[in-house]
This record gives C-alpha cells, structure tokens and sequence, in this order.
C-alpha cells in the first residue's frame, strides 16, 4: 500500500480544484476518526478518503465512470478492499453497490463533508461548537447544499455507527483540521 506522501503526490498530479482538495482532505479526516472508532485500519480507511475523488477532473462529465477510473489507476497501489469501496462510493453511477461497513462507511464521510462545511459557512462560529443537531436540521432543508446526498449520510448505520455518533465524529474531525497543532479546539 502506498503512503500518504505518495497520494498526495497522485492527488496534486491531478490538479485538483482547491475545493475538491479540501474534501479529498476532509474526507481523508473523516474516515481516519471512522476507523478509530470501529477499531479499524487508520491508514488504509484514510488513504481511501483521499484518493476517493482521485479520478474527478476527469470524470465529472461522465459520472457513470467516476470511482471506476480511480479503481483502475489505483490497482496496486491500494488493497481491493479499498478499490471496491471507491467504485462503490458512487454507486448511484457505477452500479457497484456497497456491502460492505467500509464501504458505507467511505459513503457516508464524503457525503457528510458537504453538509458540514456548508453549515460551517452560514454559522458565525464557523465549526466552533456546531453540534449533530445543527447538522441534522441542516439535512432536513432540502434546498441547503442542496446536491448533498442525506441518505448517503444516513448510510453510517450500515457502517455500524449510530447518527449522532457518526456527525460528532466528522464534525470533529473537520473542527481539527483547522487547529493549529498543538491546539484543542
């Protein structure tokens, strides 16, 4: 399995929109504070985060190849499981269902990244003290980030974690990643 170094040496060769660089990051985030939770690999959930989108500026004129393309550049570099829960994290396209808690697990963190840094831009404390139950009124409006897939989201009970868990989890994880080190937030 390749370092983290070296994904981001991929990722950057991608030339990424700083936008889907930042939630390639947040989702790396995500699903580190996931795997901690559940016990799992850290290093291999993280990966899976941030080089889920890898194939993205290719492939957002034809979604029914998005996570595919990325499955194929990635064979090698990360484990099938890993593979698979790329292609799956965009099942709605690729028709590559996810089975797996890993794979609900990557659907639901890079969904919940959209919703979180929208409702982070509309707070005056931006992710300072923001709550699950701020982000589940969020998923309730329809119109707010609007292209956010909440059952996506909701999909972290697949992954064997419970709602409000799962959105403590990511809102803390994102809250870290704009602390300077050595700080708590």
């Amino acid at each position: 399995m390749i370092d983290r170094n070296t994904a981001l040496t991929l990722l950057a060769a991608q030339n990424p929109e700083p936008g889907l660089l930042a939630h390639s990051l947040q989702t790396e985030a995500v699903m580190a504070a996931l795997a901690t939770h559940l016990g799992q690999d850290v290093a291999l959930w993280s990966l899976t985060g941030l080089l889920h989108d890898l194939d993205y500026p290719r492939t957002k004129e034809a979604p029914a190849c998005h996570g595919l393309l990325a499955r194929e550049f990635l064979v090698g570099a990360l484990p099938e499981e890993a593979l698979r829960a790329i292609a799956a994290h965009n099942d709605e396209c690729t028709g590559v269902p996810p089975e797996t808690p890993f794979e609900f697990a990557l659907r639901a963190a890079e969904s919940v990244t959209g919703i979180i840094s929208a409702n982070a831009l509309v707070r005056p404390e931006g992710m300072s003290g923001m709550s699950p139950k701020s982000v589940k009124k969020k998923m309730k409006d329809k119109a707010f980030a609007a292209n956010v897939r909440r059952d996506n989201i909701r999909e972290c009970d697949k992954a064997g974690i419970p709602l409000d868990t799962f959105l403590s989890l990511a809102i803390d994880a994102m809250a870290a990643m704009d602390q300077p080190p050595g700080q708590a937030g």
